[in-house]
């Protein structure tokens, strides 16, 4: 939607003329996109992202959507026909854009503090029930398309599992994360997982690749390891942590939040092969064993080109592994390509979740890189993101620590600090945790309703001013 829209003249000149345009980069203020994403849900019954808000000028949202394309689309209304539309009733019956923006308000608010719940031992079987009905048992996942990866659902499951000795829970685990793997969400040449399929077998994905998934998705391998003992999960945790040490780890030690899903204006670009480019790099031997085991023609699967994959293939993980070397001559070819835009900012709570699985990993695979990684990223937090009066920060980028951090930032750098102490039995980590522990109860606790609030509670009025 950037460059489709925001980056078109057209469209800039009529935002300049008749409203005023603020972006928020929802990573780096997620307070502002829970807030704005429950006026998307209760004005539309979804939500997603690019999220779309028009308010009035005293910030009273009253239109609400995600993604419109620059003109009317397939029976989608394009979002020059949306600007034009408020536009006009904006001019002619301003007070009904207001009187509707104070109703938005007001059902906020209402559902905000009316919610309770009752917390019984059955929720568990519950929870389990509904992920059962979800569950794709051909492709695994949960849904159709587009599917995400979602570990906390296989997280989930797997403590079920754990609790219940509930077989099929394990099942649907090792489906998924098989599945997943074997699709084109996994980058075969260099590693890592991208955001989510935008169809129902795992082939095509959004190209993006995301820091919380691949540091949830490690997580979510290395534990059904434990599980299970299978040696080849293991092994795939150790490759995405690979490919985050490699690509996604600055030069301080703190992890970066994302790789774009396009290179050179187009999406997947850097990711995708032909037939006759891989014959030429690999020879004609060599090239035709790789096409045929990662289902490569000179047809395509994604735009007349090839999303390397092994779906529908019943190889061992060891049959794999035989065409590393072939693996590793395209991915040093692939590194001449102009590379993905990279996003460089260094979010706390995100580092938090990958200082956990690299902790994990350390531990779990006895390799001490990924030990030695997450001390280096704890002491690039404590050394960069907290304020001398010991408030911690929530991003960093140019070298400069900026905006007060949230509560998933304690509860996620507390959750790596512990994995730290469990891989290292340094004390120190453990008696930080507490600290942190204790800020995060102080600032964001709930007295009144429980649980804990996403942004400090002396800031809980919100604005975009």
């Amino acid at each position: 939607m950037e460059r489709e829209s925001f980056e078109d003249q057209e469209v800039a000149d009529y935002l300049n003329k008749y409203y005023i345009s603020i972006k928020v980069d929802r990573e780096e203020r997620p307070d502002i996109d829970h807030i704005y994403m429950e006026v998307c849900q209760a004005l539309t019954g979804h939500g997603g992202w690019p999220l779309t808000i028009i308010m009035t000028p005293d910030q009273k949202p009253f239109f609400a959507g995600t993604y419109y394309p620059k003109t009317d689309r397939m029976g989608m209304q394009g979002l020059m026909t949306i600007l034009k539309a408020v536009t006009s009733v904006w001019q002619n019956n301003r007070a009904a854009l207001s009187d509707s923006g104070n109703k938005i308000i007001n059902f906020i608010n209402k559902d905000l503090t009316s919610k309770e719940y009752d917390f019984t031992s059955d929720i568990f079987d519950i929870a389990y029930s509904s992920y059962r009905n979800y569950f794709d048992p051909v492709y695994g996942g949960f849904g159709n398309a587009p599917k995400f990866p979602t570990p906390h659902n296989l997280m989930f499951l797997l403590r079920y599992w754990k609790l219940t000795n509930e077989k099929e829970a394990l099942d649907m685990v090792e489906k998924t994360l098989d599945s997943m793997y074997r699709g084109g969400i996994y980058d075969h040449i260099g590693f890592g997982f991208s955001r989510y399929s935008t169809d129902r077998k795992w082939l095509v994905p959004h190209f993006e690749k995301m820091l919380y998934d691949n540091a949830l998705l490690a997580i979510t391998y290395l534990e059904a390891y434990q599980v299970t003992q299978i040696s080849k999960y293991g092994q795939i945790a150790g490759d995405i942590l690979s490919y985050v040490l490699r690509d996604m780890t600055s030069p301080e030690g703190g992890f970066y939040c994302a790789e774009d899903a396009d290179s050179e204006g187009v999406e997947g670009k850097f990711y995708l092969w032909a037939l006759d480019e891989i014959m030429k790099i690999l020879g004609d031997k060599e090239g035709e064993d790789f096409c045929r085991f990662y289902n490569i023609n000179r047809e395509g699967n994604f735009e007349g080109k090839n999303i390397p994959n092994l779906i529908n293939k019943d190889n061992s993980f060891e049959d794999i592994k035989r065409y590393d070397q072939s693996r590793e001559k395209l991915f040093r070819e692939r590194e001449k390509r102009i590379h993905p835009f990279k996003d460089d900012k260094i979010l706390t709570s995100w580092n938090g979740l990958m200082i956990a699985a690299m902790a994990m990993a350390g531990r779990i695979l006895h390799d001490e890189r990924y030990t030695l990684a997450a001390i280096r990223a704890a002491e690039f937090i404590f050394n960069n993101l907290v304020r001398e009066d010991g408030r911690l920060l929530s991003r960093y980028r140019d070298r400069k620590a900026d905006i007060l951090a949230y509560s998933e930032d304690y509860a996620f750098f507390v959750m790596g600090l512990i994995e730290l102490y469990e891989t290292t039995y340094e004390p120190d980590y453990l008696k930080k945790a507490l600290t942190l522990t204790d800020e995060l109860i102080k600032l964001f606790w709930d007295s009144k309703g429980g649980g804990l609030f996403i942004y400090c509670f002396r800031r809980r009025k919100m604005s975009v001013s």
